[in-house]
């Protein structure tokens, strides 16, 4: 019976519910609450504290128990209700408004007669306030669950910056950028997603600077989602990214506060979801692969240089174990004689071809990295540190494998550190040009890397090409690419992002000494 009621009461035919006449609260408080239980049957944690008030009107909070803060309930709703004088008689429907003007003392509260309206609220830490004879309830907000502290992300550490980062609560979150970005045009436009989770979620956004297109985009995207649960954000960004099947991020993600607020002041979108630390942001372009907050915070010379060894150290994770197969396997005529000689009595008993072992060393530095980030921290790096010396010592002594390829496998691996964001789809690139390399030679090596070209040209993100800017000769396009311009020179936005309002800084002097900087 119980399960039958609240099937009814909770499914999808709301016609179903009006002809059973439980769409809405009754003026029984008994029936209101035999209501309520039967919708929450089996679950010990929703609590229903029945009370009177002082000239004997009977009453009840329905909450769920862990997800309230007990202090504002007792305080500021319970004990002021119970205690509360009235000078005459109150009609019941009277009597709420009584409650919600003079008597209870929350931040947030709001009256409701639908059960679609306060069920889902009840389970997210609201309480519903009952009282017999009235036809409406009072939803306040007394939500008070334990959250982790604001501490910075291991993931995206810096020497210079915030120390702060998002945690799991997107009230808190909300609050972050807040307190960075005060501008009435910042908006927050929020949705419910997961037929069982009801996961909460934000789209963030400046009025002004974000385009409109890109913003009803999103909305399409996500009107689409259908599932049972929303535990975290990457749920929602396989969803609604562009190129599902592309091995490349056209989507960006962070735990960093700053890095977001930086992103909506170019004139992107993000989305925050309730219960993981990850934002989302987009439009996402390449080149923000090889982007890092810190480069913003110290000399644009160092940053300059930082970022160079960023897009030197894709190259090598990439392409040094692909053109060391080739040059080892057919050109052997393009490496120094010494240098060939060493490689060949390196390579003096040991049974396997090179592409063997590429591949069977680079397995190997994978499963010591995944192991290394699985296991607590202080074993995490013994296994790393030790387990490579060890292997690496004993395949090259076994004759297993020569030394040069240790060399480069080593090369290959720290340089993949410093492209973190980039890692997944650096491992199938790195391995279909190994075995083009070891096939065609460098021939096969160039057409990998020139499909790979056509491939990251050919994609876009919420509609901006994913390689813009990179492919720009216009001085503004390229400030902000290979090398990070000063801030005095970086007075436009994004083009193809910001074009609402491309200007950073938009005085005419600047400008002018700007341009007087381009002629000398």
């Amino acid at each position: 019976m119980f399960k039958m009621l609240k099937d009814l009461i909770l499914g999808k035919s709301k016609q179903q519910r009006k002809e059973k006449g439980i769409t809405k609260l009754t003026r029984s408080l008994n029936k209101n609450i035999k209501l309520l239980e039967a919708i929450f049957c089996d679950d010990e944690t929703v609590k229903f504290r029945r009370f009177e008030t002082s000239d004997e009107i009977k009453c009840c909070l329905v909450f769920v128990d862990g997800m309230v803060d007990k202090d504002i309930l007792n305080r500021g709703v319970l004990r002021r209700i119970m205690n509360c004088q009235m000078s005459s008689k109150i009609n019941p429907d009277k009597l709420m408004e009584f409650f919600s003007e003079k008597i209870i003392a929350t931040e947030e509260l709001k009256k409701v007669d639908d059960f679609d309206d306060f069920v889902y609220e009840i389970l997210y830490g609201d309480t519903l306030l009952l009282v017999d004879g009235a036809t409406e309830g009072i939803l306040i907000d007394t939500k008070g669950w334990v959250m982790r502290s604001i501490v910075e992300p291991e993931s995206e550490s810096v020497v210079r910056g915030p120390r702060e980062g998002f945690i799991e609560s997107i009230n808190v979150n909300i609050t972050l950028i807040r307190r960075k970005i005060k501008d009435p045009n910042l908006k927050f436009q929020f949705k419910y997603f997961g037929k069982r989770t009801r996961t909460k979620i934000c789209i963030c956004y400046i009025k002004g600077l974000a385009q409109e297109r890109v913003i009803q985009e999103l909305l399409e995207r996500l009107q689409r989602i259908e599932i049972d649960g929303i535990l975290e954000t990457g749920y929602i960004e396989e969803f609604i990214r562009d190129s599902p099947f592309s091995p490349f991020r056209t989507i960006g993600y962070t735990e960093r506060p700053d890095i977001v607020v930086a992103k909506l002041l170019e004139g992107r979108v993000a989305l925050l979801c309730d219960g993981t630390p990850f934002v989302l942001t987009f439009p996402y372009l390449f080149l923000e692969n090889f982007q890092a907050n810190e480069d913003y915070y110290k000399n644009f010379i160092f940053a300059s240089i930082d970022r160079i060894m960023r897009y030197t150290a894709y190259f090598f994770t990439t392409s040094t174990p692909a053109i060391y197969v080739a040059l080892v396997t057919f050109h052997q005529e393009m490496i120094p004689t010494p240098l060939l000689l060493s490689i060949s009595a390196s390579r003096e008993g040991v049974p396997f071809p090179t592409i063997f072992e590429a591949i069977v060393l680079g397995l190997f530095f994978e499963l010591l990295r995944e192991g290394g980030i699985r296991l607590p921290t202080p074993i995490g790096q013994a296994v790393s540190i030790v387990g490579a010396i060890i292997l690496g010592d004993a395949a090259v002594s076994a004759k297993l494998v020569s030394a040069p390829i240790i060399i480069i496998t080593a090369l290959t691996g720290i340089s993949s550190f410093l492209v973190p964001k980039v890692f997944g789809s650096v491992l199938l690139i790195r391995l279909t040009l190994i075995l083009l390399s070891a096939v065609f030679g460098l021939y096969g090596y160039m057409f990998g890397v020139l499909g790979i070209f056509i491939h990251l040209m050919s994609i876009r993100s919420f509609g901006v090409p994913y390689m813009s800017s990179l492919g720009s000769l216009q001085a503004q396009d390229l400030k902000d690419t290979m090398i990070r311009a000063p801030w005095w020179y970086m007075y436009l936005r994004p083009i193809l992002i910001g074009k609402l309002n491309i200007e950073r800084q938009p005085t005419e002097d600047l400008r002018r000494d700007v341009n007087d900087v381009d002629q000398k």
